[in-house]
């Protein structure tokens, strides 16, 4: 790819702060607060108007009772600006006098004799004093020039609310989406550039993303070939596994900007501005291109539509035509591509998937314990690690984990070692940052009575001691009885190896161990208590997908069923099914605990001694649980 010049980076600065919808944010929330202030003040002074205004409701005088009064020679002063429909008028006192408004004995009493009234027609009021006078009335009219500052003050109070209303609403459409959206990342100018160096183990997928890092080095090799230019790629994956990255690793390597946008940044209060939206971040791709543009969490605007005229499913409706006009409009020159995340690819439009919008799928899995090493050993480099610490280590006991996970891990294990002044990160600070992780924070000074501790010790020892003589079970890691979280102990087990398949036979040994606790205090204390709640949950869930999902019952049959996703598919295959698969459910697991109570019977010396030493030492670790069974 040629080299930007200096105004084409220029340009791309500013478009990058354009996009920066912070500091739109922030300018509209200073806008926000000027017109509240503003608000209060016309408030205030409205107030204020409507006060005088009550005030001056007690003392007004009718105009047919003006003009009788004036005939009967009762009034003294009349007070009026040229032009207005007001007049303030002064009554004579009971002796028929005027009172001196310079001296301020008369006060109180001018405030009982002025009154104000309305005029219809100050011209033919004006003429009818005049004429009074004429006659011999004594009436002192004092007609003022209208005060042209008084006159622009009131017409500014009477339009304000007006003018602070089209302000509100304008700096209400701009937060909710009219303005320019969508954050620019530019790897050609930003210092923390991301490359797929910085992207651990993904070797097939990095391998399919370089394909689309040479489409926008080099579009024009594949179009000689007639090869059409991918226009999207998605990517599907568990929460943490790397997606957000590899995108910008994507934007990193073909050193292109990088326009990230999420889906829920689409959806707002008004109609119409989720499409809005998505024709202003192509815009601004095109103005910016070859770019890539990313849509985080697409399911929040691509999911499927629905008939229903409803006032959000019209919007997110609408807001997906509009992403599918646009993704078919826009160059088919391989200067914008479109990369979408999503963890629930089941839940988008089949016209979202279709080749031409999104023409590949890439599954982004969680890493194995090969990646979990190199993933564990990027997360390092900015941080102080012990010699000792030994990553492959961790990585076997970490299955299942995400990339993200694992990075929390080594923060939490850096805030560890931070908070006890250690110089380094050693073993013993990752590791309970992984228990930390998985079960809880360690309560050491929790009081816990003799007789919890003791139910505690059984429970943890049967799954223990169950677990040690189940082949398909991993080794027992560590065991403790103190609190951890909301458990009371734990039992942690040590991960030897990734599994992509669970049979039958390792399914029904794990209910065995999930019910190993269980089935100790039944028979080391004759009582069962809540602390099993947690297994229980656990072992029926794993049941029941042996049932209907996985067809491991020999009398419901290999079927599956998500009953989840489709709560009337089983009543499609029979009347008595629902009725057949409670009862498999509940065999399996009373099979299971029957075999978690004999196991611990014949071994039953062990449990009180795994027991025994946990009510000791509270916590023993691996080597400690395997010295037990040797002896």
């Amino acid at each position: 790819m040629q080299e930007d010049s200096k105004e084409r980076l220029e340009e791309k600065k500013d478009l990058e702060k354009k996009g920066n919808t912070k500091n739109n944010n922030g300018f509209n929330k200073k806008i926000l607060w000027i017109i509240i202030l503003l608000a209060i003040v016309v408030s205030a002074v409205v107030g204020y108007f409507l006060y005088n205004k009550m005030k001056d409701e007690k003392n007004k005088v009718e105009y047919t009772q003006l003009i009788r009064d004036i005939d009967e020679g009762k009034i003294g002063q009349i007070e009026m600006t040229m032009g207005s429909s007001t007049a303030v008028v002064t009554y004579k006192d009971e002796n028929g006098n005027v009172l001196d408004k310079e001296d301020k004995a008369n006060k109180e009493k001018l405030k009982e004799l002025t009154k104000t009234a309305i005029i219809p027609n100050s011209q033919a009021f004006i003429e009818l004093i005049q004429n009074k006078v004429e006659e011999g009335n004594e009436i002192s009219f004092n007609p003022k020039e209208q005060n042209i500052i008084v006159t622009i003050g009131s017409g500014i109070i009477t339009f304000l609310p007006t003018l602070i209303m089209i302000a509100l609403i304008f700096v209400l459409f701009q937060m909710q989406g009219l303005g320019d959206k969508g954050k620019v990342y530019d790897p050609s100018v930003s210092s923390d550039k991301i490359t797929f160096e910085d992207v651990a183990g993904l070797k097939e997928e990095k391998a399919e993303m370089i394909e689309i890092v040479d489409f926008l080095k080099e579009p024009k090799k594949y179009a000689k070939m007639g090869a059409r230019v991918p226009k999207g790629v998605l990517l599907c994956g568990k929460p943490g596994t790397g997606k957000t990255l590899i995108a910008k690793a994507i934007a990193g390597e073909a050193d292109v900007p990088f326009i990230s946008m999420s889906g829920s940044e689409f959806i707002e209060m008004f109609a119409g501005l989720g499409a809005s939206r998505v024709r202003k971040l192509f815009e601004k791709a095109q103005k910016i291109s070859p770019c890539i543009v990313f849509i985080d969490e697409i399911d929040a605007i691509g999911s499927r539509r629905t008939n229903s005229n409803g006032g959000a499913d019209a919007e997110n409706n609408q807001t997906l035509n509009q992403l599918l006009v646009e993704m078919d409009g826009f160059e088919t020159d391989g200067s914008v591509i479109v990369i979408a995340a999503t963890n629930r690819p089941e839940m988008l439009d089949e016209a979202l998937l279709r080749p031409g919008r999104f023409d590949r799928t890439i599954t982004i899995g969680l890493p194995d314990i090969t990646d979990r090493e190199e993933i564990l050993k990027i997360h390092s480099r900015n941080k102080k690690v012990s010699d000792e610490v030994d990553f492959k280590s961790i990585a076997e006991d970490t299955a299942g984990f995400s990339g993200a996970e694992l990075e929390n891990i080594l923060n939490e294990a850096a805030i560890l070692a931070a908070s006890k002044r250690h110089k380094e990160i050693t073993n013993e600070d990752i590791e309970e940052a992984v228990k930390k992780v998985t079960v809880g924070l360690e309560k050491k000074d929790k009081v816990v009575s003799e007789k919890d501790k003791k139910l505690t010790a059984y429970h943890e020892a049967g799954h223990a001691v169950v677990s040690r003589y189940l082949e398909t079970q991993d080794n027992v890691k560590e065991v403790s009885i103190i609190p951890r979280g909301f458990a009371g102990g734990y039992t942690m087990y040590k991960t030897n190896e990734d599994k992509f398949y669970i049979s039958k036979t390792e399914m029904e040994e794990k209910l065995i161990a999930l019910l190993g606790g269980r089935a100790a205090e039944k028979i080391a204390l004759n009582d069962i208590s809540t602390g099993a709640s947690n297994d229980l949950e656990v072992a029926m869930k794993v049941a029941r997908d042996m049932v209907t999902v996985y067809g491991m019952s020999e009398k419901v049959g290999p079927m599956s069923m998500n009953l989840e996703k489709d709560p009337y598919q089983i009543q499609l295959l029979g009347n008595n099914l629902e009725d057949e698969i409670g009862k498999e459910v509940r065999t399996i697991l009373e099979k299971a605990y029957e075999n978690a109570q004999e196991l611990l019977r014949i071994h039953r010396d062990k449990l009180d001694q795994v027991a025994g030493r946990l009510l000791e030492k509270e916590k023993i670790n691996e080597k400690e649980f395997n010295e037990i069974f040797d002896e």
